[in-house]
């Protein structure tokens, strides 16, 4: 595997050990994880100091009120497991998020394709497909966008993009990312918030694509 040169955030990865972090990101950063020896080492030593803390804290009566609604986050759907074995472009997280089934890809146009893993109040994380020279169209944020690549790579306006890397992409960001030359381009995106797209079309199609 090539080195990965975009990493996640320290905010991110503290979150995401918190268990503060919204599902779809927390798939996005989980993947991530598991491919980074070097986010892997900073996820556990925010394990390690979140541990620590949590054991020197003074204990604290717990009202029936607070004891229900703890127990029920309990019942949440836990942040996805980190595994590190990858039989295929699909590491472990992804493959449990498909239930172990090939991805359903739906077609974008002109060859880009997309298969939605989850989509709700807080997000949506999809798989993208974009063969070696496409482009998306055009798009700025309403929120936070993660985009982890699994195979091929794409450049944008920030830079390039192999396997293993992040894009964290906010709302000041415009950007048309385009596939490399090489491999379809195969993506883990997560957002938080609707794309603002540039053109009138992908705009007009964009319930229809839920993206």
């Amino acid at each position: 595997m090539t080195a990965i040169n975009h990493h996640t955030s320290d905010a991110l990865l503290a979150a995401y050990a918190s268990g503060n972090l919204a599902q779809p990101f927390a798939l996005v950063v989980a993947v991530h994880v598991s491919m980074c020896i070097e986010c892997r080492a900073a996820l556990l030593a925010h394990q390690t100091v979140g541990g620590a803390v949590m054991e020197a804290g003074a204990q604290a009566a717990c009202s029936g009120g607070l004891k229900a609604s703890i127990l029920d986050r309990l019942d949440d759907e836990p942040a996805p497991e980190i595994t590190y074995a990858r039989s295929s472009i699909f590491p472990s997280p992804v493959m449990a998020a498909l239930k172990g089934k090939p991805p359903r890809w739906k077609s974008l146009g002109m060859g880009v394709r997309q298969s939605i893993l989850s989509a709700d109040d807080t997000g949506s994380v999809r798989l993208l497909y974009i063969p070696a020279g496409r482009a998306m169209p055009d798009h700025s944020h309403s929120g936070m966008e993660l985009t982890l690549v699994l195979q091929g790579s794409f450049s944008d306006e920030t830079g390039r993009f192999g396997v293993g890397d992040v894009e964290v992409a906010f709302d000041d960001l415009e950007h048309t990312p385009t596939a490399n030359v090489g491999p379809a381009c195969i993506c883990l995106a997560a957002a938080d918030a609707p794309l603002r797209f540039t053109s009138l079309i992908p705009r007009m199609l964009q319930p229809i694509f839920r993206i």
